[in-house]
């Protein structure tokens, strides 16, 4: 009787694996057939790019919400070579990764540190009136590659090294690391960074990590865009006027987050720091070019 009921519970979990596949399939299907119609339609009026930018914004989209950062960087080394307006990549950079950021902290909602959090926020804050503040005032293409080379070296560095000890550090040290990160969010629009590297320093899983990077470059992105907003130029105010088209790319972030996310809860945490580090890499080879 209980092998006969072993057997049900595995027939039954093996059906509702099979209908869960199913169901995969079919929001593949149907999210790719509804962004082809989105193409066309957004091609039909005359949008030059379109089609590349919308499979840059997915291809970023899937490749960044397996770790959880890193879409602007992925996104805009594809961008700013298919889109005429550098200022409308950026808008599209920004709100996809709003979107993204949103449906990934709702599915993370239980893995926020709320405490540890607050931390890396306060000096998040700090950092990026700084930020901006070197974004109004240097070159563009001296620090995006100060920034890139410095990921690139560390990224390499995290790949190849042995594995080490955790650290154990305090508050303290975790706001400078948010400091830090406010400071490349203001500078290069670019937050998580050094968060991101911070959590692996300190050994916690995948779960705890994306609870805290997360929902931080969640919230210095709209700091970073007040930040701006106060701080930059009268004269450049016209040029910054949010086009309504860039929200029709959207949907493209959001179908690459759910396939982005999907595949995370695949990983275990040995694969999903081998994921960060390659990002890290990619992130900086994505600013320099």
């Amino acid at each position: 009787m209980q092998k006969q009921s072993v057997q049900t519970g595995k027939l039954w979990l093996g059906q509702r694996a099979g209908i869960g596949g199913v169901g995969t399939a079919a929001v593949a299907v149907i999210g790719v057939a509804s962004l082809v119609v989105e193409g066309t339609l957004l091609a039909a009026q005359g949008i030059p790019g379109v089609a590349y930018a919308l499979v840059a914004v997915f291809v970023a989209s899937i490749v960044s919400s397996i770790a959880g950062f890193a879409f602007s960087a992925l996104c805009g080394a594809m961008l700013f070579h298919v889109m005429d307006s550098p200022v409308a990549a950026v808008q599209v950079m920004i709100v996809c990764s709003i979107a993204i950021q949103c449906l990934s902290v709702a599915t993370l909602w239980r893995a926020i540190d709320w405490r540890n959090l607050g931390v890396f926020l306060a000096g998040g804050v700090l950092g990026v009136p700084a930020g901006v503040l070197l974004l109004l005032h240097l070159p563009t293409a001296a620090y995006r590659t100060v920034i890139g080379g410095m990921l690139i070296s560390y990224g390499c560095y995290l790949l190849l090294r042995w594995p080490a000890r955790a650290l154990q550090t305090g508050p303290l040290s975790d706001s400078c690391a948010g400091f830090l990160g406010g400071i490349t969010g203001g500078l290069a629009g670019f937050p998580g960074a050094f968060v991101t590297i911070w959590c692996g320093l300190k050994g916690w899983d995948r779960a705890r990590q994306r609870g805290i990077y997360q929902p931080f470059i969640l919230s210095m992105q709209p700091v970073t865009l007040i930040a701006i907003h106060l701080m930059r130029p009268s004269s450049s105010a016209a040029q910054a006027a949010l086009d309504w088209k860039v929200f029709a790319f959207v949907p493209a972030a959001l179908l690459g987050a759910w396939f982005g996310l999907r595949i995370f809860k695949r990983l275990s945490d040995r694969q999903f720091e081998l994921v960060v580090n390659t990002l890290l890499v990619l992130s900086g080879i994505g600013l320099i070019l």
